[in-house]
């Protein structure tokens, strides 16, 4: 299996809404995700990179104010210069129990120190879940460029 980039955040007061019980912004939420899939994909490319789309990115729950929030990014597909990646992002109860809260996926292009594209390493799925992932990533390809 291909390596799992992890992180955690606990949720703070400024990175919450004025609600009576505050919840987590979803733009919060998103710039946890865009840099964790970034370490993943820059992880994986072994370079810089930029992210290029959000192709996909589901709210599922919420999470609050002093939720331990845990984010799981690995590598689903590659093409000649560019990857993508899949962010899971969970709220961690005290017994260490997971609810989901949030599903993404993003497009990065590997680059330069001049900002021009540049070759990947090829991503082979090696377990039933990263053939199913990776197959799943070529239909959202697909899509993306509307074929």
């Amino acid at each position: 299996m291909h390596e799992v980039t992890t992180g955690v955040q606990i949720v703070l007061p400024q990175h919450c809404n004025g609600y009576e019980k505050p919840r987590l912004f979803g733009g919060q939420l998103m710039s946890w995700i865009d840099i964790i899939a970034a370490v993943a994909a820059r992880r994986y490319a072994r370079c810089a990179v930029t992210t290029v789309r959000v192709d996909n990115l589901t709210f599922l729950e919420p999470a609050y104010l002093n939720d331990t929030v845990v984010q799981e990014a690995r590598v689903t597909w590659t093409g000649r210069t560019s990857l993508e990646v899949r962010v899971d992002t969970y709220v961690e109860r005290i017994d260490r129990s997971r609810e989901a809260v949030n599903r993404a996926y993003l497009v990065f292009v590997a680059i330069d120190g001049e900002g021009r594209p540049v070759p990947v390493p090829s991503f082979t799925p090696e377990t039933d879940e990263e053939r199913a992932e990776y197959e799943s990533a070529l239909n959202r390809r697909k899509q993306r460029l509307g074929k």
